[in-house]
C-alpha cells in the first residue's frame, strides 16, 4: 500500500475533518486539559487549580474541545463535570507519543512549528 493510499484509507477523500481535529488539539492548554481528563472527569474549577490558568481561559478551551465533540459535560447540581467524549482520543495521543519518540527532536526543531528555543529557533 502506498503512502497516498494509506492517507486516503485513514482520512477518506477529504482532509478537512482531519485538519480540524488536529487544529483542535494544536494548543498546549487544550492538550493539558485532555491529558488531565484522560485520568478522569473534572470540573473547570479543578482544571483551573491544576493548570494554574485563569478560569476564563480554561472555560474557553473546554468549550472548544466540547464543540469539537472531544469533551462532554455531565451536569450535577450547579456543577458540570467534564470527561473525554471518545476514548479513541487516547489512542490518537498514544500514537502521537510513539511518533514523537521515533522522530526524536525533529518536530521540536521544526523552523515553522518547533518549540526548541535553546537552538535559537523560534516558532
Amino acid at each position: 500500500m502506498t503512502m497516498n493510499e494509506r492517507a486516503t484509507t485513514c482520512f477518506g477523500e477529504s482532509l478537512d475533518s482531519a485538519a480540524a481535529l488536529f487544529h483542535s488539539l494544536s494548543d498546549g492548554t487544550r492538550l493539558a486539559i485532555v491529558r488531565r481528563l484522560a485520568a478522569g472527569e473534572s470540573r473547570v474549577a479543578d482544571l483551573v487549580g491544576e493548570l494554574g490558568l485563569a478560569q476564563s481561559t480554561v472555560s474557553a478551551h473546554v468549550a472548544c474541545l466540547r464543540d469539537c465533540g472531544l469533551v462532554q459535560g455531565r451536569p450535577q447540581g450547579r456543577q458540570v463535570f467534564y470527561s473525554l467524549a471518545r476514548l479513541e482520543l487516547l489512542d490518537l495521543l498514544a500514537s502521537a507519543e510513539t511518533l514523537l519518540a521515533a522522530t526524536g527532536n525533529a518536530v521540536a526543531l521544526c523552523p515553522n512549528y518547533g518549540t526548541d528555543t535553546d537552538t535559537g529557533v523560534t516558532a
